[in-house]
């Protein structure tokens, strides 16, 4: 455990977590960061959020850039956050086929998985902290995890944020490269940068990430996978049952849940120049949350799919503090 200054002089405690998953030999790693004064807790004010397909939350969550990460951000507005990696990625133990050649084996971690990863983690946030319900985030293909889990668990959960979630799609999705599927994929991070721009107008590319800020990234991203260093350098393993599911629910016409079945409250965070989850995917998966308490839509003008590490991920870290922060029920 450690604390650390941070903004307004809001000393933060960092806690890393490993708890059992629902497999025997797998555990979850979960990160917890709180204000180091937070000695009352409470559903309003506990977040429970989790990953995307590639990167883990070490790498999505919580590269200190500008001095802070996401999760230091809500922490020093009195949250108390918990971030989980989902077995195969960041701290958590990969299955024992992610350290055979990828194409021996099928796709691993399908989204089932992801969501019952998901679902341990918060149980345990309730049980150790005695509460009822938490507040729950997911991006991209966390957003299809944190949503599916709350479409089984609205009793579970008292807000639901999602940034750039997966939704069905009569086009390609970029992720997903086309050829067979090993049961991983390795990524190479430090030569994402062009394809990360490319979302970007040509004339927009050369301010969207802060100066330094992408190296900081790809450092904390290849710090996330051990093998990075020598078993495959400069590469991290990603596993491929996400792209399995592109493929067998979102470019087939088919959802993997249902969105009008999540009935607590939504706030859905866009970038204008997503091209993972294009404006469309958006509006028709915004359009499906019918049962929602209530809904609302926040689009953040000069951003991509990575919206939260880059110049205007302030911009989405207010959004989502101020829907979380807000009492508000729909008048009657």
């Amino acid at each position: 455990m450690t604390t650390h200054s941070f903004l307004n002089n809001v000393n933060i405690v960092t806690e890393d977590l490993r708890i059992p998953s629902d497999t025997p030999g797998i555990q979850l790693y979960v990160r917890n960061k709180r204000p180091a004064s937070m000695n009352t807790f409470s559903n309003e004010k506990t977040i429970v959020m989790v990953h995307g397909a590639t990167y883990p939350i070490g790498s999505l969550y919580d590269v200190e850039l500008d001095g802070f990460t996401f999760l230091d951000y809500l922490a020093s507005h009195g949250y108390d956050v918990y971030a989980v990696d989902v077995r195969g990625y960041g701290g958590s133990t990969r299955p024992p086929e992610m350290e055979q050649p990828a194409d021996l084996n099928p796709p691993l971690v399908r989204t089932e998985t992801g969501v019952r990863d998901f679902g341990t983690a918060v149980d345990y946030v309730l049980k150790h902290r005695n509460l009822t319900k938490v507040n729950v985030l997911g991006m991209s293909w966390g957003g299809t995890v944190a949503g599916a889990y709350t479409s089984q668990n609205n009793d579970k959960v008292t807000k639901l944020t999602l940034v750039a979630p997966q939704w069905l799609s009569s086009k390609p999705v970029p992720i997903d490269t086309g050829g067979p599927l090993g049961s991983y994929r390795l990524v190479a991070v430090g030569s994402t940068k062009e394809r990360w721009l490319s979302a970007a107008p040509e004339h927009k590319r050369g301010d969207l990430i802060p100066e330094g800020w992408f190296e900081q990234w790809v450092k904390a991203t290849l710090a996330s996978d051990p093998g990075s260093l020598t078993d495959h350098p400069e590469h991290i393993r990603a596993t491929n049952g996400p792209i399995l599911d592109i493929r067998e629910y979102w470019t087939a016409g088919k959802a993997f849940y249902d969105p009008k079945e999540i009935t607590v409250p939504v706030l859905l965070v866009h970038a204008e120049w997503d091209i993972d989850v294009p404006l469309e995917l958006a509006q028709n998966f915004f359009t499906s949350l019918t049962g929602a308490a209530y809904r609302r839509w926040v689009e953040i003008g000069e951003g991509t799919h990575m919206v939260l590490l880059e110049k205007n991920r302030l911009q989405a870290f207010q959004a989502i503090r101020g829907f979380l922060d807000e009492a508000y029920a729909p008048a009657k």
